[in-house]
């Protein structure tokens, strides 16, 4: 089963600070990145270029897309339309980004976006942001669920991805209320695999890694991948400097930032007990975040 993403475009985009083993063991990774500068500014229209034609492949059914494949305009149009529908009522760009960075940077390919889904039960309103899956290299599989945050404030950007994940795997919100959980997460995605334009290979070895058998010769475990975009300050002093002396000092400060949370990641997997569980983590500064962060969004479904 192949990627859905055609190309790594999307990493260009980027410049990638720094790659962390956060436990003992290498479970846990944390990933770095930056986006490009360009005269002493984050380039959010390079950014913006690279997101077009992700779009499609992340909104949209692979039955979808091979229906308008000849129809590239018709494509693109359903692809804006129904991410514009879906952010007005969550406003997340976090999981387009996810997405992208799981297919392109982890290659784990999609098996399932939220987005792609037309339902009405509550339930999946706050499960994964999205599913995809990896072969490791000793032929064992894990399946990996998505949750992304957008929040000024990198601590509390990680604690409430933290939270989230506890609270998808109890299946249980704050209030004690049931919500999506792995169960149910792996029973939407075997019941949706008619929907998509898979050979009858892919959905049995789609099937076999959601539910393995006894015959199978191969281990699955749950993981999670996470998407943390955060804010960062940057004096007006700073935007004075040469170019290239703004780009180190700029990479040394996320650097640092970042770097100073790396405890705090390993207390939450502490907290919740999710030590069984591999983190694949991906962290990316903003400059104004919900000024830039709609501006992207507005940027790619016009």
């Amino acid at each position: 089963m192949e990627l859905s993403l055609t190309d790594f475009d999307f990493l260009n985009s980027f410049d990638k600070l720094n790659e962390v083993t956060i436990d003992e063991y290498g479970k846990n990774k944390l990933n770095l990145f930056m986006l490009k500068i360009n005269s002493n500014m984050f380039d959010y229209n390079y950014l913006q270029d690279s997101l077009i034609d992700p779009l499609i492949e992340f909104s949209l059914s692979r039955n979808v897309r091979d229906e308008y494949k000849h129809k590239p305009a018709h494509l693109s149009k359903k692809a804006r339309e129904k991410f514009l529908n879906y952010i007005a009522n969550k406003g997340e760009l976090g999981e387009l980004l996810l997405y992208c960075f799981l297919e392109s940077h982890l290659n784990a390919p999609k098996i399932l976006s939220k987005l792609e889904l037309k339902t009405s039960t509550s339930h999946y309103v706050n499960g994964s942001d999205g599913v995809h899956f990896l072969k490791l290299d000793n032929g064992n599989y894990q399946l990996i669920f998505g949750e992304s945050k957008t929040i000024q404030d990198l601590t509390a950007a990680l604690s409430d991805a933290f939270k989230s994940i506890d609270e998808f795997k109890r299946e249980k919100n704050t209030k004690g209320k049931d919500k999506s959980g792995l169960s149910y997460e792996k029973s939407l995605i075997s019941d949706h695999l008619s929907k998509e334009t898979f050979s009858e290979e892919e959905k049995s070895f789609i099937k076999s890694i959601i539910y393995p058998t006894r015959n199978s010769d191969f281990e699955v475990d749950n993981a999670f991948g996470i998407f943390v975009g955060y804010e960062i300050e940057i004096s007006e002093e700073d935007k004075k400097l040469p170019n290239e002396d703004f780009r180190k000092k700029i990479q040394e400060q996320v650097k640092n930032e970042v770097k100073d949370k790396l405890a705090h990641i390993t207390k939450k997997i502490n907290d919740y007990k999710l030590y069984g569980h591999n983190f694949y983590i991906y962290i990316l500064p903003f400059t104004e975040l919900s000024k830039n962060r709609l501006s992207i969004q507005k940027a790619i479904t016009e």
